[in-house]
């Protein structure tokens, strides 16, 4: 049984221009306790909404929210708000939010702030809570006199470890972390990657890594999902996304990326993400792709299968394709 199975996940936001569909038709499992998900893309293709949708944390303008949650096999989606608030949110999952300044308060001191969730549940007197807060410092790497300052005296990597303490103070299994690095600078960046290593191997704690950094995702995550355009293009192992990737976007995502090994310089991915408003028929990459063909404008490409475990939405991947409608199906990538 698959500790997270996600089928046909919807949130669509209303706005004056129409519905922005954020997070259209998404699927994707997590299989085991200990496996960390990469998910990755550019900018406005969605992943912020897919983390939000997952923990139920919904702005008032939501036009569309449906589809299957599965957790353990149960159904979250049929649950109430208010069930769902006390049984899942923070308990059988938790969020680690981007921006680690903003998702503290200022005026309230950090130890305070990992205890609340501890005193709303009344998990223990004083006493206890104070020890179950040192503890968890403990466990990010913070000394626990950490525990009596208030954000604006820590650095960004203090705070993002806060975050992670405070996500963890309930003991969920699976932890979602929103770009948990992307305004760190390299060397506390690499602080914070071992520490999410380290509490998968040694707490056994299962990760949602959501980053526009594929490179940051290789180094942490069992399988990747990338994310296009509310949808998720491609899904496999980390090494078949990273050393056969089977949809074009993927290998301009690669491509991207400087590389010690190689000469090459890093390419540019040309043109625009799309308007979630009104994005373009068929394939969504396609104004952007230098592989598309006719059946590309046309329909919406199905997941075909690349390999055993690896699936890409592309039509050069058809196996009933005739060849000659298309250029000559890319390479391995280099």
């Amino acid at each position: 049984m698959a500790l997270l199975e996600v089928q046909d996940l919807y949130l669509h936001y209303a706005s004056a221009r129409g519905a922005v569909r954020a997070v259209d038709g998404i699927s994707f499992s997590l299989e085991g306790q200990g496996e960390a998900l990469g998910i990755v893309g550019e900018s406005g293709s969605g992943k912020t909404s897919l983390a939000l949708a997952l923990m139920r944390l919904l702005p008032k303008n939501v036009a569309r929210y449906a589809g299957s949650i599965r957790f353990r096999g149960a159904d979250l989606m049929t649950l109430s708000d208010e069930a769902f608030r006390s049984t899942v949110r923070w308990r059988t999952m938790a969020l680690v939010f981007q921006g680690a300044m903003n998702a503290l308060n200022p005026v309230l001191t950090v130890g305070d702030q990992i205890a609340e969730p501890l005193r709303v549940v009344k998990w223990g007197d004083r006493r206890q809570v104070s020890g179950r807060v040192e503890e968890l410092l403990t466990l990010v790497g913070l000394s626990r006199d950490i525990a009596t300052r208030y954000p604006h005296e820590l650095s960004g990597g203090m705070k993002q470890r806060v975050l992670i303490a405070m996500a963890l103070v309930l003991q969920p299994p699976l932890l979602i972390l929103d770009e948990p690095t992307s305004a760190l600078d390299v060397s506390v960046q690499a602080q914070i990657m071992n520490l999410l290593k380290r509490l998968k191997r040694e707490v056994g704690l299962s990760l949602v890594f959501i980053t526009h950094d594929i490179a940051l995702a290789s180094d942490l995550c069992d399988r990747i999902a990338v994310a296009y355009a509310g949808e998720l293009v491609e899904q496999g192992t980390a090494e078949q996304v990273l050393l056969a990737p089977g949809h074009p976007y993927t290998r301009k995502l690669l491509s991207s990326m400087p590389r010690l090994s190689s000469p090459a310089a890093p390419e540019f991915i040309p043109g625009a993400p799309p308007d979630l408003i009104n994005p373009p028929p068929g394939c969504r990459f396609h104004p952007r792709c230098t592989f598309a063909f006719e059946p590309c404008v046309r329909a919406s490409p199905l997941p075909f299968t690349v390999a055993l475990g690896q699936e890409a939405r592309c039509w050069l991947l058809d196996p009933q394709r005739n060849p000659h409608e298309s250029p000559a199906k890319p390479s391995r990538f280099k």
